[in-house]
């Protein structure tokens, strides 16, 4: 919470106090005007260092104490401090000597001190998009003009300069290529992995200040993360060189090794923050109450406000009151006495009389108003708010309106409605200038209520009859006025002041500030609230002051003009803020006649600020030589709920001197105060606000819980008891009682009085001299870990690291997030457009340092956005709590970002230790394991149900079929049009197969492998039948495509390689492609193997068609691509293949008279055997669809369905999504087309992973309105070492009663975090961290299925986790190949288990799932088994001992934000890194960064280490929808996917 100085410079090199003391006036105040060119950018740096030098160079002959290394750094640069402590040396006042310990800029000294401890480690900087970074309006180039974060310390525009920033031309803007330089072993031109900048001069990265995060900072367990740090990356990729720099900058360890040990509980207990036992504890004694000195009963006093104004416009009418100015600093008009008496009369009459509605006056007395005055005008507003309190109607002073998406507007709209206005009083020009609807009138604001607008310039406003008089009644306890609030969430609350302690507040003041009758005042604040109000438009009545009100936008133009309104009115008092003491020091040059002798009081409003004390120390510093006395600056401070709370009194009133302390930043972190600690970087030093108000009684009590009071050591909120606070929330009884109803208790639990007290929200504590000290505000508070930060002293840490040249010094903002139970610290500051990003990015790792170092706290995430984008406060200053709904709604639009997660979540679960688990000791008992049904299920047996029972081959089937039913139309395929393409009947099919098996036999032995590159259609299955006819052993092969040979076509030729074909069946077109040049440019085209084209084959009578000897001989090769990026091709023989189709035709009922229609890729798994098998087998016709002509006619497939009236349909996942995403807006067109579903009984999607229940629903829900039944559709599965395991046809109607239905899909709600430890947990739906899994399907006759344990490979219980396993007479063999992975080997295919069962074969599945007996029945009258599909076990990620499954961290990435259209995720190196694809404009790429590392932190545990933004479409997916997380991964390595933004998170 340290001192705010203006100097931000890196190192300070003071010259001794002896030789401060000796440097010239004249010296002194060239220095420090050259620190304000500094700061403000006028002067370069080296310019700076140049004067200077000169200035300096007779007076100091050796800097002492410093390295003569950090002298010569260019980089380390040198500040002016001799001006501050020189002159506070020279004239060491009586009043208070100051040693060296309280000089302002302590602070600034720190954080160089503690930011050059570090070594300067590098940091990866993240890459960005040219598009991203070039700004394209000129809007968001011209630097802000408005006032920081705590409304301190703006920065300001000065007329002619307006810098617009030039987008990077002339040199490519640094990418990731600038950061990092492909290293290509043997290359000529890069041998070294140091880069070169692209700017001209370019330094190499080495002597970039890219330091890392703090090692000795408590920080994140990373040892889990680092399991191994010894990964090879591959050098020749500038991601994972980025990638390794992360990993060695994470590696460091940041806390002592976790404890070996594992909690065998489900829950995953987030690890709780232990308390330090050395962190310090107050030791004082119990603090009493302090009391103010008795308020003076004064005869003349008025009895109220409006009886002040009624003497004083009666009797003193010419008197002034108010003087306004313009944007010139010209007086427009002065307000008298007289004038506002009458007028403020005229405005209570019309207001009571002449306004009505159906002959009703539209107010009567105590109505709330609301006053909306713009503000340069405080003439009108003075006059309408005393024109209320004649009327006895309550003003509602609020901000006007500029847009109708004003920061926090809404919330002022609830304000106004909650306390019942209709009214709103503003001026005929700020009624003029707000947004209008169409009918011309004002436009209603989001959020408010109907209010009629009421003009009170002079023209609407008539004069009361002789005979009236306004009621002038003593103060009562009725309320006068509203003063609104805007709490920390971002809610507004009105406060209500009473018309006596309105009364009593404006003689407290009086008397504390020694005001006197006519006295002149300077008042700089906002005349429509807290201190404004209270000394500018209250007190002066009461005093008969006269008023000078400098309007903010005069301030923006000339920041001087209240001084100079000091210096020509003669003013006695001043009231401002610490940022216009700034504003004033940075424009001070111009002006050399000018005094300030006449101030016998300037009150600095935020005196309570901790970083007023350097804006005073700095004005004092500058303004004494022109008049200025030391002890007329006095602080107070105040809050809304109870006013003035203390303040410090003027020099005649003979006080005590003011006093400093300096506090330890880590005692003030445990709400303890320690004086000036040797650890002298973290220190605060504060001023004191002065003595508490007259008649006032305070106490501090403890800021949670129970309103005990402090110790004296001890900082709490500081509590009032008086008649001049605030009464209440309007309408807020509740939170009413909890801040001005508080009674602070003694430790014995016995109330310190009885009278109520009011939290004022301010954090502080007594000093010496009963001193008030506030050390921060409750607003501002962050508690991180249980220990608190205020959020003002972590704007200063990152304005003292060379603030000027990256961002604007007054627009900072920092405030906390909640995510995984514990506060975070969000950093976002206003970047100048002409920074650079590399200039940036060190400037935030800097800060982050800086703020890790001093206040021994980790920055969640720091943000920089361009200039003039944060929302803003009504008088300049930044809108919090908007500021912290954007980012959390990721609407910040930032330009930079960098999180650290891994530095700041420490209180991640810890990591899961594997247990040895129990050996074959856990006994079986018949088919019980530990008292649990052993999870086995199986389909029908096909025995009993097998009529024809003898073996047939499938060739065998077709010749048959040929001769028994030669016309039968077995295959329809249609293109995009819808029309038919091409048919094939028993015979057709025949006769096409038997030519090409002619082809075959004369050219190629039996046994051969042929490859078939087909697309989809019949020539496909013909000549999938000819060399089953030549005995050949065929290979299906997806065609290279056309448009993207570079990636289709190695995958072709890999298959062909990997299966040993020895020729290639194709088409005519194909065959060109092949031999193409573009293909050559690809791969070798002269090693192809035999091409051969079918399309002309001549019709020659075929010879003896081959018989294979055993039914175990191979058929074909079913060759696929896994998720995981692994070929794999498996065999199928014979027989598996006929007990493949015999068990699906039982299974979904085929026969020669069903039509099926068939939406799925014909070249591996189930939508192989779809195609090219089951309806020879089965003898039913199948309508083909290719799924890649829904590209061009999303709606091709159920056309066709509801055309042909098709009963039973196959899709994918992929073409379920292009039907909801191409057709989801166009059901009632498709209606107006006839399309109708009604005719669908059931719909299987074709898939080998867990059901995607989100997508099944939402096309049940879509095509419901097209008669599709909401439990047509349903789930299947199969994987490599059995294609079909599961198939649920969903019988509808007559069927269902015929006995061969199975019951509905089942889905259950599982606990996720269970998951992650291998377990199931059921839970209800809507549970916390609940995941549906829907059944994936009916198991199919002849199939049985086991869940086993992946290590022990023994059976498991009913609802465990295990690999399923699957026995059947249609597994495949075995693997032909497995290319890219060969240790897969055989155990696949015929495993037993270790004990139980010991007898039958089984074959791994590779996923993971679990069996659970249902309440259900099945068709022979037996329980059914639901079998549930979790996840692949080559997919899942095995991070922190725990087991994720992509999907579920995925899911919940797209749920944060709308514009994320898709994502995956992938380990690299034990860093989880998550690919996003942005579906919007390239600006939002950096909110998601934040969002995501978020969602994964709150649901899963876990810490984002790279987020990669991509365009839509770049994660790849294969055909049958399923993403190819792998390919995903080797192309971010090889840096090819072209991101629009990677941030590598610290």
């Amino acid at each position: 919470m340290a001192e705010r100085t203006s100097s931000g410079l890196l190192m300070m090199l003071e010259p001794t106090p002896a030789v401060a003391m000796t440097l010239p006036a004249e010296v002194r105040e060239k220095l420090a005007e050259l620190e304000l060119e500094l700061s403000e950018g006028d002067i370069t740096q080296k310019g700076y260092e140049k004067k200077r030098g000169k200035l300096l160079a007779p007076y100091i002959p050796q800097i002492q104490g410093v390295d003569p290394s950090l002298q010569i750094d260019n980089r380390i640069q040198t500040s002016s401090q001799a001006v501050f402590s020189g002159s506070k040396h020279s004239k060491a006042r009586a009043a208070n000597t100051r040693d060296e310990r309280f000089r302002s800029d302590l602070h600034t000294e720190a954080v160089q001190a503690a930011l050059a401890k570090y070594k300067e480690r590098k940091m990866p900087m993240p890459s960005k998009r040219r598009s991203v970074l070039v700004q394209s309006s000129v809007e968001a180039c011209t630097p802000p003009d408005t006032s920081s974060a705590s409304e301190d310390e703006g920065s300001l525009r000065r007329q002619g300069r307006l810098t617009t920033s030039t987008p990077y031309q002339g040199h490519g803007h640094p990418t990731v290529e600038h950061w990092f330089n492909r290293v290509i072993q043997g290359s000529s031109t890069s041998s070294s992995a140091s880069s070169t900048s692209s700017h001209p001069g370019g330094r190499s990265v080495t002597n970039t200040a890219l330091a890392a995060l703090n090692a000795n900072a408590a920080a994140t367990a990373l040892a889990d993360l680092m399991a191994h740090t010894q990964i090879g990356v591959p050098v020749n990729s500038r991601v994972s060189s980025k990638i390794q720099q992360l990993l060695n900058t994470l590696k460091r360890p940041k806390r002592p090794p976790l404890r070996e040990f594992f909690v065998d509980d489900f829950e995953e207990l987030l690890d709780v923050q232990e308390p330090d036992p050395n962190q310090p504890k107050p030791e004082g004694q119990q603090m009493s109450t302090l009391e103010g000195e008795h308020l003076e009963a004064v005869n003349k006093w008025p009895p109220s406000l409006p009886a002040a104004l009624q003497r004083w416009g009666t009797t003193q009418p010419k008197s002034p009151c108010l003087t306004a100015l313009d944007n010139a600093g010209k007086p427009v008009y002065t307000l008298t006495y007289g004038k506002l008496w009458t007028r403020s009369q005229k405005l209570a009459y019309t207001l009571l009389n002449k306004l009505s509605t159906r002959n009703e006056p539209l107010l009567m007395p105590g109505d709330r108003v609301a006053l909306v005055f713009p503000n340069n005008d405080p003439v009108m507003f003075m006059v309408a708010f005393y024109g209320c309190l004649l009327a006895e109607l309550v003003p509602v002073p609020i901000e006007v309106p500029l847009t109708r998406k004003d920061a926090g507007s809404q919330q002022i709209g609830f304000l106004l409605g909650s306390c019942g206005v209709t009214l709103a009083l503003t001026t005929d020009a700020c009624q003029k200038g707000l947004p209008k609807a169409q009918t011309g009138e004002v436009a209603t604001f989001k959020g408010w209520p109907r209010l009629l607008w009421f003009v009170t310039d002079g023209k609407h406003v008539v004069k009361p009859p002789k005979d009236w008089h306004p009621p002038v009644r003593e103060a009562s306890d009725d309320i006068a006025y509203i003063e609104y609030k805007t709490s920390k969430e971002g809610s507004t609350m009105g406060i209500t002041v009473s018309h006596s302690a309105m009364l009593t507040h404006c003689h407290a003041l009086t008397q504390a500030c020694g005001y006197t009758e006519a006295e002149t005042i300077t008042n700089v604040l906002d005349f429509k609230r807290d201190a404004g109000l209270w000394h500018g438009v209250l007190t002066s009545v009461m005093n008969r002051m006269h008023v000078i009100s400098i309007p903010y936008s005069l301030m923006k133009v000339n920041p001087l003009s209240w001084i100079q309104k000091v210096h020509t009115y003669k003013a006695r008092v001043a009231v401002l803020k610490s940022r216009d003491m700034h504003w004033s020091l940075l424009a001070q040059r111009d002006q050399r006649d000018i005094s300030l002798s006449s101030l016998r009081m300037l009150i600095v409003a935020d005196g309570a600020n901790p970083w007023s004390i350097s804006s005073c120390d700095a004005f004092l510093n500058v303004f004494q030589a022109r008049g200025l006395r030391p002890e007329v600056i006095c602080p107070c401070a105040s809050s809304s709920e109870a006013m003035t709370v203390a303040i410090r009194r003027p020099p005649e009133m003979g006080i005590p001197p003011p006093g400093k302390a300096v506090l330890s930043m880590g005692g003030l972190s445990h709400s303890v105060i320690r004086v000036d600690t040797e650890d002298k970087l973290s220190v605060l030093t504060v001023q004191d606000v002065g003595q508490v108000m007259p008649g006032a009684m305070v106490c501090v009590v403890r800021v949670e819980g129970t309103p005990y009071l402090c110790q004296t050591d001890e900082v709490g909120e500081i509590c009032v008891s008086s008649g001049s606070t605030g009464v209440a929330y309007y309408g807020l009884p509740g939170m009413t009682k909890n801040v001005f109803e508080t009674i602070p208790l003694l430790s014995s639990g016995v109330p310190i009085s009885d009278r109520p007290f009011t939290r004022t929200s301010l954090l502080g504590f007594v000093g010496p001299d009963s001193l008030v000290f506030v050390v921060g505000k409750l607003d501002g508070l962050m508690v991180v870990s249980g220990r608190r930060h205020n959020a003002d002293d972590v704007v200063a840490t990152a304005l003292a690291v060379e603030p000027m040249k990256f961002v604007y010094r007054g627009r900072i903002a920092v405030f906390s997030v909640s995510v995984l139970h514990d506060e975070r610290i969000v950093v976002v500051a206003e970047q100048r457009p002409d920074s650079t990003e590399e200039d940036s990015f060190q400037w935030m790792s800097r800060v982050l340092q800086a703020i890790d170092s001093i206040h021994q706290v980790g920055v969640y995430c720091l943000a920089l956005v361009p200039a003039n984008t944060l929302p803003k406060a009504p008088l300049g200053g930044i809108h919090i709590s908007e500021t912290k709904q954007r980012f959390l709604e990721g609407a910040l639009h930032p330009c930079n970002v960098l999180m650290c997660p891994h530095t700041c979540v420490t209180n991640l679960p810890k990591p899961r230790q594997k247990q040895p688990e129990v050996g074959p000791a856990s006994m079986i008992v018949g088919n019980l394991v530990a008292g649990k049904r052993i999870a086995q299920a199986s389909g029908r047996d096909v025995a009993q149900l097998e009529d024809n029972d003898q073996f047939l081959y499938i060739q065998d089937v077709l010749q048959w079929r040929a001769q028994a039913t030669p016309d039968h139309p077995l295959f329809l395929v249609l293109n995009a049009k819808g029309t038919v393409a091409s048919t094939a009947s028993c015979l057709q099919l025949h006769k096409r197969a038997e030519r090409v098996a002619t082809a075959l036999m004369g050219r190629l032995n039996t046994g051969d492998h042929v490859a078939l590159v087909y697309p989809p259609g019949i020539d496909l299955i013909a000549t999938f039948y000819g060399c089953l006819y030549a005995g050949c052993v065929p290979v299906t092969v997806r065609p290279p495509h056309p448009q993207n040979l570079a990636t289709t076509l190695p995958t072709v030729k890999m298959i062909v390689e990997v299966s040993k074909s020895v020729c290639i069946l194709t088409t005519q077109a194909i065959t060109k492609l092949l031999k193409s040049k573009e293909a050559n440019a690809t791969v070798d085209i002269k090693s192809w193997p035999m091409v051969l084209d079918t399309d002309d084959l001549p019709r020659k009578k075929s010879s003896q068609m081959y018989k294979p000897p055993t039914p175990e001989m191979l058929a074909y090769l079913d060759f696929s691509v896994s998720t995981t990026g692994i070929l794999a091709g498996v065999k199928m023989s014979h027989a598996a293949t006929s007990a493949l189709c015999r068990s699906i035709k039982l299974q979904c009922e085929l026969y020669p008279s069903r039509q099926i229609a068939i939406c799925l890729d014909p070249y591996c798994g189930l939508g192989f055997a779809l195609w090219c098998l089951c309806s020879v087998y089965s003898g039913h016709q199948s309508i083909l669809v290719p799924p890649l002509e829904l590209e061009s006619n999303a709606s091709l497939w159920l056309t066709a369905v509801s055309q042909y009236k098709v009963r039973v349909t196959f899709c994918s996942y992929s073409v379920m999504e292009m039907c909801t995403k191409g057709l989801g807006s166009q059901t009632e067109a498709l209606r107006l087309r006839n399309m109708n579903l009604s005719c669908v009984r059931t719909c299987m999607v074709v898939a080998e992973e867990r059901p995607r229940i989100a997508l099944t629903q939402t096309f049940s829900k879509i095509f419901k309105d097209l008669g599709l039944s909401p439990r047509a559709v349903s789930t299947t599965f199969g994987c490599r070492v059995n294609v079909a395991i599961c198939l649920q046809p969903n019988r509808l109607g007559k069927l269902a009663e015929q006995g061969t239905a199975g019951p509905d899909p089942t889905t259950v709600y599982v606990d996720m975090r269970a998951l992650r430890h291998d377990r199931v947990r059921l839970v209800e739906r809507g549970s916390p961290h609940s995941l549906p899994l829907m059944e994936s399907g009916k198991i199919l006759p002849g199939v049985k299925v086991i869940i086993a344990n992946t290590e022990t490979k023994g059976p498991l219980g009913d609802s465990h986790l295990g690999e399923v396993w699957v026995s059947s007479p249609h597994n495949a063999t075995g693997y032909y190949t497995v290319y890219g992975e060969e240790a897969l080997h055989a155990d696949h295919f015929n495993t037993k288990l270790s004990f139980g069962d010991t007898q039958t074969v089984w074959a791994r599945t590779g996923y993971l799932g679990f069996l659970r007996r249902t309440e259900l029945t099945d068709a022979s009258g037996e329980r059914h088994d639901a079998l549930y599909i979790v996840g692949s076990l080559d997919e899942t990620l095995e991070l922190r001992g725990m087991r994720y499954h992509p999907i579920d961290i995925e899911t919940s990435v797209i749920r944060s934000h709308k514009s994320i259209a898709e994502c995956a995720v992938f380990t690299w190196t034990n860093l989880l890194v998550v690919v996003v694809e942005l579906e919007g404009s390239e600006q939002e790429a950096l909110d998601l960064v934040a969002l995501v590392t978020n969602v994964v932190l709150e649901e899963h545990y876990l810490i984002v280490g790279v987020v990669v933004v991509v365009d839509p479409g770049v994660i790849p997916i294969n055909s049958r929808g399923e993403k190819q997380r792998m390919h995903l991964r080797d192309g971010f390595l090889a840096d090819q996917l072209d991101p629009i933004y990677v941030a590598y998170n610290m």
